[in-house]
């Protein structure tokens, strides 16, 4: 309301006192308060609104019009020179209201301010003839991308016909009906409009779409390439392969002629090992035996072994002072002596010994 009231200021103080023709103009969709009719319907019934300047900004009006009321022939008193402002006003200041009569908005409003509708000249206006819907859909349709000239001046004269078919058939809906179904120039443009978002929404899509393609494709095509190179790999690869194939066969044969001449030097081992796992056999019986007889032999050892450990060098400077030694002593001292040129076994010495 406060904007309302400054605007109205500025277009009072330029008409009223500049004496600057200017036109007010005001759309149902600007009134975004009821109570901006209060001021309309005041300017629209007695040319004035009360309040809407205060004193002093009253008597710097007054001083702005003073030549023009003196040249005029007006008295110099507030009530003269406010009627002379407020003439000059409705001689300049042009009001111009567009309300649509569509819904319950303008009715209303008609009641509650009734300078809307005594105080104004009503304008109607008829629906567009065909040549001004496609000169329009024209004029509209020039900053839209289409694929040539033609094609914009059929879709036009399809607008156009879009446009007066609904306005027929509205007609006829009243008149079986009794309701109205208002088609209005706004109602053209809003077709138009609606094409124009629809086609730029299809249009990204188609667009969205080859690139989406165009990706695809590029996609293919290097992935055919990359199976291209690798049927080329494979053939390279698949020639080593028979080449490593006919050395393997080449091997594995070979490999089997070494295993035949291996199986027969396995089985001359397997032979030469049971001969000699029986000389082994032979071996560990003769041990045996060998441990037995020295098992047997041996407490003669250890009693040789104590008789020697008897002899000292008395013993022995006495057996060398024998002239005729007494027997077995002989021998004994015989075999001491080949036992010391190593020609006889202390076993088989022991083992005489026993015997003897």
């Amino acid at each position: 309301m406060e904007d309302l009231k400054e605007d109205l200021k500025e277009m009072y103080m330029r008409a009223g006192v500049k004496g600057i023709p200017l036109t007010f103009l005001l759309t149902d969709t600007q009134i975004i308060d009821d109570k901006f009719l209060i001021y309309i319907n005041g300017i629209l019934s007695t040319g004035w609104i009360p309040g809407l300047f205060a004193q002093d900004e009253m008597d710097g009006i007054f001083a702005g019009i003073r030549n023009e009321a003196k040249a005029a022939g007006i008295m110099q008193t507030p009530e003269a020179q406010t009627e002379f402002f407020i003439t000059r006003v409705r001689k300049y200041l042009h009001l111009v209201l567009c309300f649509s009569p569509v819904g319950d908005a303008f009715r209303d409003r008609a009641r509650k301010f009734p300078g809307i509708i005594n105080c104004t000249s009503i304008d109607y206006f008829h629906g567009w003839p065909r040549e001004a819907l496609v000169s329009v859909a024209q004029r509209f349709l020039s900053g839209v991308e289409l694929p040539s000239p033609e094609l914009r001046e059929n879709i036009s004269h399809h607008m156009a016909e879009v446009h007066i078919s609904v306005t027929s058939e509205s007609e006829k809906f009243r008149a079986r009906c009794g309701r109205i179904n208002y088609v209005t120039p706004k109602s053209f443009l809003a077709l138009i409009e609606f094409y124009t978002k629809l086609l730029g929404d299809k249009k990204e899509l188609v667009d969205q779409q080859i690139t989406r393609l165009a990706t695809g494709l590029a996609t293919l095509q290097a992935t055919a390439k990359d199976v291209g190179q690798l049927q080329d790999d494979l053939k390279i690869t698949m020639v080593k392969v028979g080449e490593k194939k006919a050395a393997t066969d080449a091997l594995l044969e070979q490999m089997g002629r070494e295993q035949e001449a291996a199986n027969i030097q396995k089985d001359k081992a397997n032979i030469e090992a049971e001969k000699a796992g029986a000389a082994t056999a032979s071996a560990a019986k003769i041990q045996s035996e060998a441990e037995g007889e020295l098992a047997a032999a041996k407490p003669a050892m250890e009693e040789a072994a104590n008789a020697v450990d008897c002899l000292d060098k008395a013993s022995l400077t006495e057996l060398k002072n024998f002239n005729k030694p007494p027997g077995g002593v002989d021998l004994v001292t015989k075999a001491c002596l080949l036992m010391i040129e190593g020609k006889l076994n202390c076993c088989n010495f022991v083992k005489s010994c026993t015997k003897g």
